[in-house]
């Protein structure tokens, strides 16, 4: 049964989110701002959107400093792969001159999400220009 929603910026976020993940095959999905305070999360039980949000606040900062020390502009993506082939990828992306991410848990390396997280980003994009100024 698909959840109800009231139509407003948060709750549009959230379903894209869920959208996203079903489509992707995705366990949780995490918007955050450049300081990891999460401002949208979908997530399968016994997915801790909090935690993503406190790792994911943790890997921009970490970024920051790296991408400082080698001369970057800054970073685009950020993926840390565990040894069983279980990924977090973190994408970067401003929307009306805020900095956010869009993270998302991906379940092993067969799984592909650059076409599905691009499409959901322009679709953040458009739903945080709408409610957002």
């Amino acid at each position: 049964m698909e959840k109800q929603y009231s139509k407003n910026g948060s709750n549009e976020l959230i379903q894209l989110l869920e959208e996203m993940n079903r489509e992707g095959g995705f366990p949780i999905s995490v918007i955050t701002d450049a300081q990891g305070l999460a401002i949208a999360s979908a997530a399968d039980d016994g997915m801790n959107a909090d935690r993503q949000s406190a790792v994911v606040a943790f890997i921009q900062k970490t970024a920051v400093q790296v991408a400082k020390q080698l001369g970057f502009a800054g970073s685009e993506e950020i993926s840390l792969v565990d040894m069983d082939g279980k990924h977090l990828i973190c994408r970067s992306f401003k929307a009306n001159n805020f900095d956010l991410i869009l993270s998302v848990m991906i379940p092993d390396r067969a799984t592909s999400y650059r076409r599905v997280t691009s499409a959901a980003i322009k679709k953040i994009i458009t739903i945080w220009s709408n409610y957002w100024k």
